[in-house]
């Protein structure tokens, strides 16, 4: 008897500014291709709504992120694929991106043996554009995430994990196969090349404690405050100006990774962008204008320091007096 995939359905809760996901992955909170699809086009739509500056993902049952990917999606789609070489695995690979640049249909595209191949393709890209974003993505990990449901976090900006008897990591080698979802590119850039390795190579995961103290998550927090400090940290780091968050995100992830030569060039690419922003301008000038009428560097006050960490942008001098005043 064949068996069925997971259904999976992501429940949004809008909060304005800030969007509450509920990841219902079904009765094992598992990450299927409905799960996939709905969050490219979550991720689509946030990227180009201006009111949209924040996103928390949490699971929608107790205890569970999300538990790892539906097993039942890999193993089809691994054994609908014919063996392949490396070489030849990566010019599937490439074929697929070039057939999902087109967007062939699916259920044209899913009759043929790339139908699985441009499905993890187009992952990859959702997490990627999450990557390039200006909106801050934050996983409230309610629980235990494994594999896929790891993955997701890592593709995240931040992440806030559940204090308890719960876990965090990739175990993969334990079922004969390897990350699929980014967890052997994103996690050695999260915690380390070795202390990544030798985690994905024993397949053992993290206490909330274990992935705190690696830096796998930002904060460990009691079950009932996960979603609260998510959506805290949303609200803050949703203060900053997108522009800025994108331009920021897009030269620390992927400039990050390359020489320093090359990360230099998508900083300077990234700056020039901001520099020229209407709100970068505006912003400077109010700043060098204060200057000019107080004598002294607003940013040296730590009174307006604090208020522009609050706000997300430096205040001008009489509104920082009047709020520090009250």
């Amino acid at each position: 008897m064949a068996h069925q995939q997971q259904q999976g359905e992501l429940v949004i809760e809008d909060r304005g500014s800030v969007l509450v996901v509920r990841v219902d992955g079904g009765p094992h909170s598992l990450f299927g291709v409905q799960i996939a699809d709905q969050l490219e086009a979550l991720v689509n739509r946030v990227d180009r709504d201006p009111g949209v500056h924040a996103v928390v993902f949490t699971g929608a049952r107790p205890g569970r992120f999300v538990s790892h990917a539906d097993v039942r999606w890999l193993q089809a789609e691994g054994a609908a694929v014919p063996e392949l070489s490396r070489r030849s695995a990566s010019a599937a690979l490439r074929l697929a991106r070039g057939v999902d640049s087109i967007r062939i249909p699916d259920e044209v595209l899913n009759k043929t043996p790339l139908g699985g191949v441009a499905q993890l393709d187009r992952l990859h890209a959702t997490f990627l554009k999450m990557n390039a974003s200006g909106v801050i993505f934050i996983a409230a990990l309610n629980g235990s995430a494994l594999g896929l449901g790891a993955e997701f976090a890592w593709a995240c900006d931040l992440r806030v994990m559940a204090d308890g008897d719960f876990f965090i990591g990739q175990p993969e080698v334990l079922l004969g196969i390897m990350p699929g979802g980014g967890g052997s590119q994103r996690l050695p850039r999260l915690i380390g090349t070795h202390r990544a390795l030798v985690a994905i190579l024993e397949g053992k995961p993290f206490t909330p404690a274990q992935a705190l103290a690696n830096g796998a998550v930002d904060d460990v927090v009691t079950p009932e405050n996960v979603v609260t400090r998510a959506a805290e940290l949303a609200e803050y780091f949703g203060q900053r100006t997108k522009g800025s968050v994108q331009a920021i995100k897009r030269s620390v992830y992927f400039g990050g990774s390359m020489s320093l030569s090359e990360g230099l060039h998508i900083e300077r690419t990234e700056f020039l962008g901001t520099d020229q922003s209407q709100v970068g301008q505006q912003l400077m000038l109010q700043y060098l204008a204060d200057i000019d009428s107080t004598g002294e560097l607003p940013l040296y006050n730590p009174d307006i320091y604090a208020e522009a960490l609050a706000s997300g942008r430096v205040p001008q001098v009489g509104t920082a007096n009047a709020a520090v005043s009250k």
